[in-house]
């Protein structure tokens, strides 16, 4: 143990047969444990089929990140901004984001898809069900989305769409309401 004691610098260490092996296992658990914290994130995935996926967190009231990377885009709702560069959280946002996030809390989602699989930023275009709910459908009827019906995909969920908005105007929800949303957080 004499001989040990004086291995504690470095360039001794590496030459006393009693202290290479515990000095090599704490550097490899060091090297490995700055490997996992530092290592890029994984890409996205080029495809993506129908089915259940869990969920890394919701972006904003109709963008959503899956564990995989993947980014999913509400197909025909549009929801108030909450992270567009150089703009303010627009009215309404932060509802939307936070209806979005208390409808997903479970963690997974299955997602349907349409005609077109991508949006011009890779996004992947998509209806999000949480068991037998549409999350897109209930972001209009909530009043915190907009029907998006312009883009190619469906006529009988464009229907339903429209029925949601025109449920969410009648009854003045959200940004149908005379009422603007609070400030911004």
């Amino acid at each position: 143990m004499g001989r040990c004691c004086r291995c504690l610098v470095v360039p001794r260490v590496l030459r006393c047969r009693r202290c290479v092996l515990p000095f090599l296992a704490v550097a490899a658990v060091a090297s490995a444990l700055w490997w996992q914290h530092h290592r890029a994130p994984p890409s996205p995935p080029e495809n993506l089929a129908e089915g259940t996926y869990p969920l890394q967190r919701v972006i904003d009231g109709d963008t959503l990140l899956l564990a995989n990377g993947a980014r999913i885009r509400l197909i025909g709702a549009n929801a108030p901004e909450t992270v567009q560069r150089d703009h303010a959280i627009e009215p309404w946002g932060a509802e939307a984001r936070q209806f979005t996030a208390e409808f997903v809390s479970g963690g997974l989602i299955r997602l349907q898809f349409d005609r077109e699989r991508l949006d011009k930023y890779r996004r992947f275009l998509a209806y999000v069900w949480v068991e037998d709910r549409m999350l897109n459908e209930e972001l209009i009827r909530a009043g915190l989305a907009r029907a998006e019906l312009g883009f190619r995909f469906s006529e009988s969920m464009k229907t339903r769409f429209r029925r949601a908005e025109q449920e969410a105007k009648d009854a003045g929800r959200g940004i149908w309401s005379q009422v603007p949303a609070g400030p911004a957080p």
